[in-house]
């Protein structure tokens, strides 16, 4: 299974996110994460559909849009428009994900599906076949900076068993505390999907990128 980088930009210095997000594609990697955040769902407050309506026509970047916001089946339509290419929503964020999982395939979108480290992996189970990536949280979602929780790593292990025996080309993301040093480890553990924040973007990105890079496809 193809081996991701997801640089997530909210790492980045808004200041020069441009010329960061261009850093990232010279460097051949593939992804973008974006972590959208409205304050309620999460405490912090990130950014939205007009970041990602202003940097879509610059980038050919595949835009991994994770939402941590209630009730995601209002604006699926709208971050489509935007430029998602896949939109990630959490399952205790609606009171129904099999409406938000049609909405997003209606818009022609991939679909992702994540849960917050207390959530057990059966929550997202009814879904599994439904979506093409999960992403498992490996801190509390709503603050960048936060060390991994190396339990977290067994849901990993678990999802990972589960979609083998069901015979599911289904993507793993980790997200949360990744770094130079624990990323082998996450890969391990049946994640095929990383992303890292300030592992890529806390420093020079072409040199952060350089060292991770090799441990990917």
């Amino acid at each position: 299974m193809r081996k991701i980088l997801s640089p997530s930009i909210l790492a980045a210095d808004f200041w020069i996110l441009g010329e960061q997000i261009a850093a990232v594609e010279r460097e051949h990697v593939s992804y973008l994460h974006i972590d959208v955040m409205d304050g309620t769902f999460v405490p912090s407050i990130s950014f939205g559909i007009p970041v990602i309506e202003t940097i879509r026509p610059h980038t050919k970047l595949f835009f991994d849009v994770h939402l941590m916001i209630t009730e995601p089946e209002r604006y699926v339509e709208e971050f489509a428009k935007a430029g998602a290419d896949l939109i990630d929503f959490h399952v205790e964020s609606t009171q129904d994900p099999a409406e938000v999982i049609r909405k997003i395939r209606a818009c022609g979108k991939k679909v992702g599906i994540t849960f917050k480290p207390a959530t057990p992996v059966s929550a997202i189970l009814p879904y599994l076949e439904q979506v093409d990536m999960v992403l498992v949280m490996t801190v509390e979602p709503g603050f960048g900076g936060q060390k991994l929780i190396p339990e977290c790593l067994e849901k990993v292990r678990e999802l990972r068993r589960i979609c083998d025996g069901r015979g599911l080309p289904t993507d793993i993301e980790v997200d949360g505390g990744i770094t130079r040093e624990n990323l082998r480890e996450a890969m391990d553990a049946g994640a095929n999907v990383i992303v890292a924040g300030s592992a890529v973007f806390k420093g020079d990105v072409q040199d952060n990128l350089r060292a991770l890079c090799p441990l990917f496809d």
